[in-house]
């Protein structure tokens, strides 16, 4: 028995018919990234938020990710925003390199804006385990899409601070 994973999200998100949600996607691993925007986007809506309000961007890759969430954040009224990449690591040092200054470069955006930021970034070893955690998986190990859980965390996240932001 694993003791990984999220406790349950909540079971009802009130106000959550209001929010805007913004989910900035890289295209690099699409299988992967497209069940994970898939599974986001099935949370999200489960939470109460309206499809018309939730809002999809695309970057080239996780690299571009940080910048693709702060135009977002700049252009578009958002509440909250999933970031969602895939990194495999390969036999040279890049992985590691992608992987520390987009999430450093995600955090710090959601602390600069004030607007919560949601990691939907998978950083795994081989394709198997990115498969995995999109919901996919292979040889009859599907796996859970770890979206799912970004979705509602989002949602979450927004009800929050949109209560911070009455409270100052």
């Amino acid at each position: 028995m694993s003791i990984k994973g999220p406790a349950p999200a909540p079971t009802s998100f009130p106000g959550a018919e209001k929010l805007r949600i913004g989910i900035v996607h890289a295209r690099w691993n699409i299988e992967v990234i497209e069940s994970l925007v898939k599974g986001a986007l099935e949370s999200i809506a489960k939470a109460g938020v309206p499809s018309e309000c939730v809002l999809i961007e695309s970057v080239p890759g996780t690299w571009e990710l940080p910048i693709g969430t702060q135009h977002m954040i700049a252009s578009q009224a958002v509440d909250a925003v999933l970031s969602i990449g895939c990194v495999i690591k390969g036999s040279t040092m890049h992985f590691e390199y992608i992987c520390d200054a987009a999430l450093h470069g995600l955090m710090r955006i959601g602390l600069e804006t004030k607007v919560p930021v949601i990691l939907g970034v998978l950083t795994v070893l081989s394709e198997d385990q990115a498969l995995e955690r999109a919901g996919i998986g292979r040889q009859g190990k599907a796996g859970h899409n770890h979206a799912l859980d970004w979705g509602f965390a989002a949602v979450e996240m927004a009800l929050k601070n949109r209560k911070q932001q009455k409270l100052t």
